[in-house]
């Protein structure tokens, strides 16, 4: 087995030093303020009181802080039915997997893929009884066992080795257990950091995790847990890959990943849990908060770190389709022309107004104008590009594969928002089951109105037309279910408890009508007309 270099050993013996050196101190006062002090005895050969607890330093330092803080990850993951349980065994199996499958086996192989499937065995039986609905909790010793176990287990099994020489070693020993454990470690991050932007102390509890964001949002708590569970099997995936992709290709895939990661987060950052407001909102003391509020959230920083990744990842996965996955020497040609690409993109997006658009209201519009500012930037890039090196073996077909990636991207990216309110309202219709008169301009406000306002408590079915012509077509997700003529057996069929009449002209009439229809039913239906209303 080839040995790591000297310089691995380097920076791990200068962490744990580094460690040690800051916790020491800490750990001193610690033995101070609970009385744990060595007292002069005969027998001892100090001279004065010294403080004890000095091997809790050595023993936090000698772990990196990584199996102390996936233990607790773990204990903190354990607040919904069958989420500790069911990642711990997700991890645990794409562990197994990673060293079962991995090309170099080192000589503790055999006992780590045994206890990883001793492991794996235990785990699984006890999520039999503890998924939703849990006839069964594993307690704090079990969350923390299962913890302690994966955090060892990953370092046990670490090769070290991986397709792609020196930088896929480092890939690795590093992002394979990052990815094997992501949820866990993104979870305790994201609570922490949450809590601090509404300063709230990061130990306290309360129910602010990533599980019940979800739930507060419509999921069912089933719902909410099998979604954590495909982000977890998605990050296995990934690190799995590690070993067997090329460097290039891994690192654009766990790229893509962790954008889609950080977007869906943000939505769920956004979802209000506490009552205090953000500091984001401009109610942060001191100095240093307010100047960085001001410098990355009101001045968009954040959303040209966006695009500057978006941008670069866009450009590097064109030249990986146009070269079928091996870029080599047109590799130089890229990291030469990605600074210009990059402030010509950047550029055509400020000067265009993207930066002024907001994310939540992005519609058409918007995504016409995201067109014309990425068609700019690379028309841009590619004449700069011309005057600099006259195109000299760069190729035309990586920017039109490029122009292409960056619309698909940044539309997703701007509407991604949108594109989740609209996936959870349509999964989670909650409400009295209505219907709109009229599938015209007028239907379609009425249902912006319903859409946008949870607290009318409509459960919208369809909408039905005079126009036979569009029956069984679909308006925004909705059916046009029928024609006036067969609403009676359209009331009872769906069990409609309301009726709104859209019509602009005539709308009176039409709900005076709908009005005696019902009561010739003898069905309880409320008949509602809508007004827009500007005064």
């Amino acid at each position: 087995m080839e040995q790591a270099p000297v310089y691995y050993y380097l920076l791990v013996f200068l962490s744990s030093l580094a460690i040690s050196c800051c916790l020491t101190p800490f750990i001193k006062k610690l033995a101070v303020a609970t009385g744990q002090i060595a007292v002069p005895k005969d027998t001892r050969w100090h001279k004065k009181e010294t403080p004890l607890l000095g091997g809790i330093s050595i023993f936090i330092a000698t772990i990196v802080v990584w199996i102390v803080g996936i233990t607790n990850a773990f204990n903190l993951l354990d607040n919904m039915d069958g989420l500790s349980a069911g990642i711990a065994f997700i991890a645990g199996g794409f562990i197994f997997l990673t060293l079962y499958l991995s090309p170099v086996h080192g000589p503790f192989l055999r006992p780590v893929l045994f206890m990883s499937a001793a492991y794996l065995g235990a785990v699984l039986g006890f999520l039999f009884y503890n998924f939703n609905p849990a006839s069964i909790f594993m307690g704090d010793s079990g969350s923390l066992f299962i913890g302690f176990v994966l955090a060892c287990l990953t370092i046990l099994g670490s090769t070290g080795e991986s397709a792609g020489g020196s930088a896929g070693r480092v890939l690795s020993i590093i992002a394979i257990p990052i990815l094997i454990l992501f949820i866990p470690i993104l979870d305790t991050a994201f609570v922490s950091v949450m809590r601090k932007l509404f300063r709230r102390p990061i130990s306290q509890g309360g129910r602010d995790h990533s599980s019940h964001r979800m739930v507060a949002i419509g999921f069912s708590e089933r719902k909410a847990v099998v979604v954590l569970y495909a982000f977890s099997a998605g990050s296995g995936i990934i690190a799995l890959g590690i070993n067997h992709l090329r460097v290039g290709m891994v690192v654009l895939l766990a790229t893509l990943y962790l954008l889609f990661v950080a977007l869906f987060w943000i939505y769920l950052g956004r979802v209000k849990v506490y009552p205090e407001k953000s500091v984001l909102a401009g109610g942060g003391s001191g100095v240093i908060t307010p100047i960085l509020v001001e410098i990355t959230y009101k001045r968009r920083l954040f959303e040209v770190l966006l695009d500057f990744v978006l941008i670069s990842v866009a450009y590097y996965a064109s030249y990986l389709l146009r070269f079928e996955g091996n870029i080599g020497a047109n590799f130089d040609f890229f990291l030469k022309s990605l600074p210009i690409v990059i402030a010509c993109q950047i550029f055509s997006f400020y000067v265009l107004g993207v930066y002024k658009g907001i994310w939540e209201s992005a519609g058409i519009r918007d995504l016409m104008g995201y067109v014309r500012a990425i068609t700019a930037g690379t028309v841009l890039a590619i004449l700069i590009l011309l005057g600099l090196y006259r195109f000299i073996s760069f190729s035309r077909a990586v920017f039109a594969i490029y122009w292409g990636l960056m619309v698909i991207m940044v539309s997703l990216s701007r509407l991604s928002f949108r594109i989740l309110d609209e996936g959870i309202r349509m999964r989670n219709r909650q409400g009295e089951q209505t219907l709109i008169y009229g599938a015209g301009v007028g239907g379609q406000f009425a249902l912006k109105e319903i859409e946008n306002n949870k607290q009318l408590g409509f459960q919208l079915v369809g909408f039905i037309d005079d126009n036979p012509r569009l029956k069984g077509r679909k308006i925004q997700g909705y059916p046009v279910i029928g024609a006036g003529e067969e609403l009676e057996e359209i009331i009872r069929k769906h069990q409609i408890k309301k009726i709104i009449v859209s019509f602009r002209q005539n709308g009176a009439e039409k709900k005076k009508d709908l009005k005696e229809l019902c009561l010739r039913m003898g069905a309880e239906v409320e008949v509602m007309q809508m007004r827009v209303v500007i005064s």
